[in-house]
């Protein structure tokens, strides 16, 4: 009689490697390791492979899924414009659907009938896993050995060190990590104290801004809100992303410092390093100023805030989410044209724009003498704007008040 399969998230770090054996002793089953290259840098895969069926696991799976994050996850959030709090551009939020898509592919392929993750209950990562994988596999059950087992750090350590496991628990950062291509999210230590500034080895994608370095400039080419060029080659969405965290990060831009609200209901400090997307939402929002119809615009912010709130809190596969994408994707119709931005001492700032698909007039906006606008047609339509609002005055003065809202 063959073992139950249980798949793990694995990230080849001291508490995934742990859990292999720890789950396999706790359950009696057979345990899949399934690692994601999201961008994240750092060991090779293969590397990586290995040390999960060195660590006890009956099967490695190792994914290379840089594209698909960027084409299927970073864009969507870029043409949402997403940022939660109105700051963070879900570094770690966006990748976690894809993971959870990739384990749950694993489990129907190796015959597994569980999950596992490695997240603690005080962060929002446990919900994005599990909510997840209950929204692509209803069936399948999860288990989070940090969170549910008492797998201390200390624990950890002791049974990595009485097995032999073949990590390094020696080397322990002051900080707790996640990285990948569309940025780094660093926590922990020091940083608990929201008094405390961040210092400069906190920094990993991002030179110091302050260090005086010569001007980038750069043209950033959309089509349909996809960036399709830099300076006039064309890159893929991951080469965007790549190419901008190195040129951005040099000058120092895409630092944040912040107290963001987790879903789970406590505040935490937080410090992000985000170049690459910095610029590219920066440089997408000013392509939509251009080009997207003003009243279209106006809804599409809100979508956009409810958008971002939904990945943060893990409700990548929900019916508002996909219903969302939705009208996102038809407000890209003409998000086309190129925007010149110059990068230099942590800020990116755009310096011109134009496209063919442009809504901006020059005639019409223009006061000189090239001007086409009918002013004399201003004082019917304030008059008719206006009227509701004054209707309703009135009849606050007629009952004995004043007008509404004095």
């Amino acid at each position: 009689m063959s073992k139950d399969r249980i798949v793990l998230a694995y990230s080849g770090g001291l508490d995934t490697s742990v859990a292999i054996g720890w789950i396999a002793e706790e359950s009696g089953s057979e345990v899949i390791a399934v690692a994601a290259d999201v961008g994240q840098g750092g060991e090779d895969l293969e590397v990586i492979r290995q040390r999960a069926l060195d660590c006890g696991a009956v099967e490695a799976v190792v994914a290379d899924v840089r594209d698909e994050y960027a084409d299927e996850y970073c864009l969507p959030a870029l043409q949402a414009n997403a940022l939660y709090m109105g700051r963070y551009p879900l570094v770690s939020a966006l990748s976690r659907p894809l993971i959870v898509k990739h384990l749950v592919a694993a489990a129907r392929a190796h015959g597994a009938s569980t999950v596992s993750h490695g997240c603690t209950g005080k962060g929002n990562d446990q919900v994005r896993f599990e909510v997840g994988i209950g929204a692509l596999a209803p069936d399948l059950r999860v288990i989070a050995p940090v969170r549910d087992s008492g797998m201390t750090r200390d624990k950890a350590i002791a049974f990595a060190d009485e097995k032999g496991l073949p990590i390094d628990v020696n080397k322990k950062s002051p900080y707790s990590i996640d990285q990948n291509v569309w940025g780094r999210a660093v926590e922990t230590g020091f940083l608990e104290d929201p008094w405390n500034g961040p210092i400069e080895d906190v920094y990993s994608y991002t030179c110091d801004p302050s260090v005086a370095r010569a001007p980038d400039e750069i043209v950033l080419t959309f089509s349909d809100g996809l960036p399709t060029a830099i300076d006039g080659r064309n890159v893929t969405m991951l080469q965007a992303i790549e190419e901008l965290n190195r040129r951005a990060g040099a000058q120092g831009i895409g630092r944040l410092d912040m107290v963001e609200d987790r879903l789970v209901g406590i505040k935490s400090r937080e410090v992000y390093e985000v170049p690459g997307a910095h610029v590219l939402l920066t440089a997408h929002q000013e392509m939509e100023n251009l080009t997207v119809e003003r009243d279209l615009a106006r809804y599409k912010r809100g979508a956009e805030q409810r958008w971002a709130e939904l990945v943060y809190d893990g409700l990548w596969f929900s019916p508002l989410k996909r219903a969302l994408d939705e009208l996102i994707r038809s407000s890209q119709r003409h998000v086309s044209g190129e925007i010149r931005m110059v990068l230099s001492g942590g800020t990116a700032t755009v310096t011109g724009r134009r496209g063919e698909a442009s809504l901006y007039d020059f005639s019409l906006a223009t006061y000189d003498a090239q001007d086409t606008f009918d002013q004399s047609l201003a004082k019917g339509f304030i008059e008719l704007w206006g009227m509701p609002s004054k209707i309703a005055a009135r009849r606050d003065l007629r009952l004995g008040g004043g007008p509404s809202g004095t």
